[in-house]
């Protein structure tokens, strides 16, 4: 596929200054301020030239001059582009450019977490949401990105019930060279939403991706994250050391087929989790078809499933109980002697 065609980066005025709503950018008249971050701001804007709204993602003026993040604006632009799918925000290419920005479709409507926010999802709701993501995810990585930061604040619900995925800031093109993310340690991401191999500072694939979308779908269904933590440290320890908690251990009346699917998809493991997103989607477009195992013990399954000893315990376990039962025959036979 050929790379799409970049506006034209004209050479930047002296003096510039921060953006504000009121102001004009090229082509574009903000009209709103609509989030505000560490690194950029989002603006509301109208398209003078063809009168539609857009949405603008300018960089803050102390990143502008840095080279790698300017090389990281740049791959989130390009990467952008190419994408067109009905559930991913389409990246636009403006005419011309007189500083550093980003314009976008203009999404209307609310991100899942304001949703989330309001608690529990009927299972019902939760489907109708996480089936459309990875649609959009097996489109993403057919063109061989791995976006790596799927979260509810990067989910926007329209009026009309259409999922629309945002932000590629730290998306991964696996046909470019790596980029370095400056001034952060190496695990890059959101840590509630993170995979185990993100936390070591891997890149990751698109089974990290599928990760993702098994969290967010076990925080729908029970309105937890799969993993308690005090803080940040304690959180990403816990993914590398630990299996997640069942979902039904949160809530009793979770369904088990789409537990089992959450479950899966959040393996600590990668080889243990859905090979990619188009295998998990067949499963949430028909969880008749799933069949759950002890990765998922139900009440009325049998005692020893319900115990649920994590697999790291069994070897020591055994080694135990073996040298127990040496330890007895050979106190039974110097008794017989």
């Amino acid at each position: 596929m050929a790379r799409p065609r970049q506006g034209v980066l004209k050479d930047a005025r002296p003096g510039m200054r921060e953006v504000i709503a009121g102001d004009k950018l090229d082509q574009y008249k903000l009209t709103e301020l609509l989030a505000r971050s560490g690194m950029a701001s989002i603006f509301k804007a109208v398209d003078e030239r063809s009168g539609r709204e857009v949405a603008l993602k300018v960089p803050h003026m102390q990143f502008e001059s840095d080279i790698a993040f300017f090389q990281r604006f740049r791959r989130e632009e390009q990467i952008g582009q190419k994408l067109d799918h009905p559930n991913i925000v389409r990246v636009l290419v403006p005419e011309e450019k007189s500083r550093v920005y980003l314009v976008m479709e203009y999404a209307e409507g609310k991100a899942l977490r304001a949703i989330m926010n309001e608690g529990r999802l009927p299972t019902s709701t939760a489907l109708d949401i996480a089936r459309p993501s990875p649609r959009a995810r097996v489109d993403l990585h057919g063109q061989g990105v791995v976006h790596r930061d799927l979260k509810p604040e990067n989910v926007m619900i329209s009026p009309g019930g259409e999922i629309k995925l945002l932000d590629f800031g730290i998306a991964m093109d696996e046909a470019a060279r790596r980029l370095t993310w400056f001034g952060l340690s190496p695990p890059v991401g959101t840590p509630d939403y993170m995979a185990p191999e993100q936390v070591r500072g891997k890149r990751g694939d698109v089974r990290t991706d599928v990760y993702a979308l098994g969290t967010l779908l076990y925080e729908m269904l029970t309105g937890e994250l799969p993993f308690r933590a005090g803080n940040s440290h304690a959180l990403m320890k816990a993914k590398v050391d630990r299996d997640p908690r069942p979902a039904h251990e949160v809530v009793g009346n979770v369904d088990p087929k789409l537990e089992e699917i959450a479950m899966r998809a959040i393996a600590r493991l990668p080889r243990d989790r859905y090979r990619s997103v188009q295998e998990m989607l067949g499963d949430l477009e028909d969880p008749s078809r799933v069949v759950p195992n002890q990765r998922a013990p139900r009440e009325d399954a049998p005692l020893i499933a319900r115990l649920r000893v994590p697999p790291s315990a069994l070897g020591p376990a055994v080694t135990v109980a073996v040298l127990g039962l040496l330890l007895i025959l050979m106190w039974m036979m110097s008794r017989s002697r």
